[in-house]
């Protein structure tokens, strides 16, 4: 049976500042998608992207994964806690960051950088999909590290005990999910990055495979304490996939009508 190694949270200490492994997975995420986002724009002309734009573009994303991410989990998942402690909203280093309000973020963030820079917004999401695995593969090694959002208790040959949550052995849901939103899904992405490709087919594959990669890694998560499992016996993160994974076959098939060429 595999044992959590307890890692302190805290990679740095340098006098009464401490430096966070969950936050150098963002900034780890962010530099590789940065990188990436600046190999495109060089060896795939037909992205139509410069590097100077995608340096531009970081700070757009930071912004729209940040604040995104923080809003969409206190309306999606503590609005009432946090309506009646609106001061600690801000407070994002106690933890509570989401996903989907997270993608929101990006999809404004992406709509005001298309505008300032001339570019239709798919030509802003199909070049940014295959850069954020780098970001949501960091961030789930980040979890694992702090040892949050274990998985539910198993029996399965390689769960692992968590001591700071209980003494039972559970699934390491953490690492499922960097792998598969990780290098997994990068793969994906990349594959079909490889060519032209019609507008908003990029930005379907990433809603339709990282929506089913989450609602099926959810199954082996522990549901939130405070909320547990919803309707039909899914959690909160599998009812936000599915609107996710419907509305990306449905871009999907509407991409197929266009003709393959970035704007």
């Amino acid at each position: 049976m595999l044992i959590h190694p307890d890692f302190d949270p805290v990679a740095i200490h340098l006098g009464p500042l401490a430096i966070r492994w969950y936050g150098l997975m963002y900034l780890f995420g962010f530099m590789g998608g940065a990188w990436l986002g600046k190999s495109r724009a060089r060896k795939q002309p037909w992205v139509n992207w410069t590097v100077e734009q995608v340096d531009d573009f970081v700070t757009w994303i930071v912004l729209g994964v940040i604040l995104g991410g923080r809003i969409g989990y206190v309306l999606f998942y503590k609005p009432l806690y946090f309506f009646e402690h609106p001061i600690e909203i801000p407070q994002m280093w106690q933890g509570g960051m989401s996903f989907h309000g997270g993608l929101l973020g990006v999809m404004l963030a992406c709509a005001l950088f298309a505008r300032r820079h001339g570019k239709t917004w798919f030509a802003v999401t199909d070049f940014v999909a295959p850069l954020v695995s780098i970001g949501l593969g960091a961030g789930r090694v980040g979890n694992f590290i702090n040892g949050e959002l274990p998985g539910r208790v198993s029996d399965f040959a390689y769960a692992m005990i968590f001591p700071h949550v209980d003494m039972l052995p559970r699934h390491a849901s953490q690492l499922y999910e960097a792998f598969l939103e990780g290098p997994v899904l990068l793969a994906i992405l990349w594959w079909f990055a490889r060519k032209p490709q019609p507008p908003g087919r990029l930005s379907a594959v990433f809603l339709i495979a990282y929506g089913a990669f989450r609602f099926l890694v959810e199954f082996t998560r522990q549901p939130d304490d405070f909320l547990g499992l919803l309707s039909l016996g899914l959690s909160m993160g599998q009812w936000l996939c599915i609107p996710m994974m419907i509305g990306g076959v449905g871009l999907y098939l509407w991409s197929g009508t266009q003709p393959a060429k970035q704007a």
